[in-house]
This record gives C-alpha cells, structure tokens and sequence, in this order.
C-alpha cells in the first residue's frame, strides 16, 4: 500500500517495478533531460551575462525616486507616493526579467501554491487547542513557583 493523506483521502501509489526493455526507455529519457539541462543553462548563461546591466538600471531607478521624493518634498504626499509605486514597479519588473529574478518570481509563485494546500484549523479547534496551552502554562507557572518557593525556602534555612 501506498503513502496516504488521512484528511484529503489522497492515496500515492509506490513505483512500478522496472520490466524487460525499461532501462532503454529510462536512458532515453535521461538523456533527453540532459539535452534540456544544457540548453537551459546556455539562454541562462546568455542571459546573465547582461543581469549586470538589468541590476544597475533598477539601481538607477531607485537612486533616481529617493532623490526625487526629497527633491519634490514640498509637493503632494499622493503625488510622491504614486511616483514611487510606479518608480519601484518599473524596477520590480526590470528585476524580474533577470535570472535571480525570475527565480525568486517563482518561488513566490509556489510558495503561493503550497500556502493554497495548507488545511487551516477550524474555529473549534483553534479555541480548544489555546484552552490546552493556556492550562499546560499554568501548571508550568505553578511547578516553577513551587520549585522557586522550595528553593527560596531551603536557602534562607541555610543562610539564616
């Protein structure tokens, strides 16, 4: 039997066994990765030869709004707002055509994703589970009070 997720009823079955003539298939779909790999790495090293040029534009741009939000200090708090959200747009999207960009997008992306799979308590779980807490603090309050009291106590004896 396979791996099951008790609340979603999901079942992963284990993996076929290999039969006559799978190891030929298996290479040929290695090997096809691997040509995947190579040529996703070459556009990725073509295209970070110039992240350097895309990273100095975004800091450009927001050298240019900071500067420009104390020069026009005197003007609209809403104008200024406006032109830095649209000052930091250009330079998010800017940051984003790169390749650490686009990896963090995607990690944003799937973080996202797994955030959606997470099944939140209930509110009945929620409110028993802080009456839990709340009684172990108070037992563990208690315990160390009367450890503290013991010990107070054991203490003066000696000192006097």
């Amino acid at each position: 039997s396979g791996l099951q997720n008790r609340r979603l009823g999901v079942r992963f079955p284990p993996g076929l066994p290999l039969q006559a003539g799978a190891t030929e298939v298996s290479f040929c779909v290695e090997e096809i990765g691997e040509l995947k790999a190579n040529m996703s790495e070459k556009i990725d090293s073509e295209d970070s030869k110039l992240d350097w040029i895309k990273w100095a534009v975004v800091g450009v741009i927001v050298g240019a709004a900071i500067y420009a939000n104390s020069f026009f200090a005197t003007e609209s708090l809403l104008i200024r707002t406006i032109g830095i959200l649209v000052a930091g747009g250009a330079a998010g999207w800017i940051a984003a055509q790169t390749v650490k960009g686009r990896a963090f997008v995607n990690l944003c992306l799937e973080a996202r994703i797994e955030i959606r799979k997470v099944v939140w308590p209930t509110r009945q779980e929620t409110t028993q589970t802080t009456i839990v807490v709340l009684i172990v603090i108070f037992i563990v309050a208690l315990i160390l009070w009367l450890l503290d009291w013991g010990l107070n106590g054991i203490v003066s004896s000696i000192i006097g």
